[in-house]
């Protein structure tokens, strides 16, 4: 019996030897929450404010989900009566549509441009510097800036930029923002455009990881450019593109400004997203329950995919 073995132990050892070490058992825990109590304090108003502004705003959503309010007239409690308008609502389902629409064309034109920049700019010499610096600049643009760019690139009059630019091999003038079919695509393109630069600045620095030695390896035993990146990049970069293809998949289905700035959601709604119509619901009709149950759901479904591609991807992490 556990009992008797720890009476046994405690019995062949005397009485004063076993008060002093559980006395120096006593000193060393005193000492050590007498030296923990400063970092509480010191780190107590840090852990007050994050709590404050960074899970304060996630309660303060969950619950304002389950009542109707407009911020102006006395809140009214509503339960789940908001998570059933907005699942009936169909301005959800082509919202939802949207969204899906513009994450599969940024990750198809996207996601593998930063690679492939990357890789081009790992195998310069001399001035890859200067063409980071280049790939990076649209990251420092103002987004606004950049869109109001875009937006004269792509007038649908033949004055346009890429209107003229067609107009030189006898194509065009195409509508681009102005017709369902071509503004999502046009879209993609400025946030890609937009966007590829911090994803460069990680693969580069990931690629700066990979041993020369292997390249040297490689190129002893024959390997073109094409198999050295096949057998000796990617497989270094395979976690870093995973992780990268997650913040992608997140990044795009919570697209917003580009929608907002560029269309407003028209034309026939072919670029309402999930948070465009959040933003609707809330400071267009004044409805802020609907807005954060809209938002609550968004969160699950962002949850729940992050869950199934970490378990599905979790053996190719570790391989």
């Amino acid at each position: 019996m556990p009992t008797a073995t720890t009476t046994s132990r405690a019995a062949g050892v005397p009485a004063g030897r076993r008060d002093t070490a559980r006395e120096r058992v006593n000193r060393v825990l005193l000492r050590r929450a007498r030296n923990g109590i400063p970092a509480v304090v010191f780190a107590l108003p840090v852990l007050l404010i994050f709590l404050l502004f960074s899970w304060g705003p996630i309660v303060r959503g969950l619950v304002m989900s389950l009542q109707q309010t407009n911020l102006i007239d006395p809140v009214r409690w509503v339960g789940l009566e908001n998570f059933r308008y907005v699942l009936t609502d169909p301005a959800v389902g082509q919202a939802s549509l949207n969204t899906v629409w513009f994450t599969l064309l940024a990750l198809l034109f996207g996601f593998p441009l930063p690679i492939l920049l990357a890789m081009f700019l790992s195998e310069l010499r001399g001035r890859n510097w200067a063409y980071t610096t280049l790939a990076y600049l649209p990251v420092i643009t103002p987004p606004v800036v950049a869109i109001l760019l875009w937006r004269f690139f792509y007038e649908p009059s033949s004055s346009g930029l890429f209107n003229s630019i067609f107009g030189v091999v006898g194509l065009g003038p195409f509508p681009w923002l102005d017709s369902p079919g071509s503004a999502m695509p046009s879209i993609v393109l400025e946030a890609t455009w937009a966007g590829a630069g911090n994803a460069v600045i990680i693969y580069l620095a990931a690629l700066t990881s990979v041993r020369a030695d292997l390249y040297e390896a490689a190129e002893l035993d024959g390997a073109g450019v094409l198999r050295r990146v096949w057998h000796v990049m990617l497989p270094h970069l395979r976690g870093v593109l995973l992780l990268m293809l997650l913040l992608q998949v997140i990044g795009t289905m919570q697209l917003f400004t580009e929608p907002l700035l560029f269309t407003g959601g028209g034309p026939q709604g072919a670029t309402t997203t999930i948070l465009l119509l959040i933003y609707n619901y809330a400071f267009v009709n004044g409805d802020y329950g609907a807005a954060t149950a809209l938002s609550v759901l968004l969160a699950v479904v962002l949850a729940v995919l992050s869950a199934g591609f970490h378990l599905a991807t979790r053996g190719w992490s570790d391989g």
